[in-house]
């Protein structure tokens, strides 16, 4: 399982929006929880303050029964410390694995990352989704949860 989280600007209309300094970024963030084949596991909307660390957590213990089969959660370089190792562990029983860029400033597609890259991109082509046009996060993460049911209904 692969995990990663995105920062969305806010429009005006959203009521809940923190500021994500790394990105500089105010709005919310989605943390998501994908398979080797990009297909979401686990959605969860937090503001954009809240850590990946958190909320990919917080994403985790949603599903945490049916992800009992998952040995390996991989991660970038945001995911790195004990406390979120000894988190997953707890909740799933799984190791966890952290890609890291051999290279700074320079573009080089990671190994096993660009998975959840491109389920960021698949909910890219949805307008709703370019931004956060919801009040409640509660509506974006359902809005993110329909684009994924829209694909695999296109899929099939």
């Amino acid at each position: 399982m692969i995990v990663d989280a995105q920062s969305v600007k806010n429009t005006d209309t959203a009521n809940e929006k923190g500021y994500d300094a790394g990105k500089k970024v105010s709005g919310i963030k989605r943390h998501i929880a994908v398979d080797t084949e990009g297909l979401p596991h686990s959605v969860f909307v937090t503001t954009a303050n809240i850590t990946d660390r958190k909320g990919a957590l917080a994403a985790i213990s949603l599903h945490d029964k049916a992800l009992t089969d998952v040995q390996c959660v991989i991660g970038d370089s945001g995911y790195t410390g004990d406390p979120f190792a000894q988190g997953v562990s707890e909740l799933i029983e799984a190791r966890v694995e952290i890609v890291k860029r051999t290279e700074l400033h320079k573009f080089k597609v990671l190994p096993k990352r660009w998975v959840v890259e491109r389920s960021f991109a698949w909910l890219e082509k949805n307008r709703r989704l370019w931004k956060n046009c919801e009040r409640l996060k509660a509506s974006s993460a359902g809005m993110v949860s329909l684009a994924y049911i829209a694909l695999l209904l296109r899929r099939s």
